[in-house]
């Protein structure tokens, strides 16, 4: 019998919305441990917590291997280095994505543009 707190795999999938596929590369890759009795797997509250971080990572836009690193630096340096880490992550990432956004900007100003001159050619057009 398994803990009180600990969820199955199925469940880990339902609660995160992420596929076994992606549950079982998150363990090979060692982002998570979950505990094994026989071939089922547990996740028990410091899995669940991880995986938030994981995915709270991956909608900021880094990447696995960073994640990977920031989350081992806790287990080895504890929460301070952790946190002084995260804030060097967290302005690295800021930098790159106010860059993308401000490209983005751009390449929509001209899309609009172009757009616009399109229709006032067509609307010059004879019918």
């Amino acid at each position: 019998m398994v803990e009180e707190g600990f969820i199955s795999f199925k469940d880990m999938c339902a609660r995160f919305d992420v596929t076994p596929r992606t549950l079982r590369y998150y363990e090979y890759i060692e982002l998570l441990s979950p505990k094994k009795v026989g071939r089922s797997r547990f996740y028990g509250p410091r899995e669940l917590a991880r995986m938030k971080l994981i995915l709270r990572g991956r909608r900021f836009g880094f990447s696995l291997e960073d994640i990977r690193q920031w989350l081992l630096v806790y287990g080895q340096k504890g929460t301070r280095e952790q946190y002084r880490i995260w804030i060097e992550l967290a302005d690295r990432q800021y930098a790159t994505l106010s860059r993308q956004l401000e490209e983005l900007q751009t390449v929509l100003t001209e899309l609009k543009g172009l757009r616009d001159e399109t229709q006032d050619l067509l609307d010059k057009m004879e019918p």
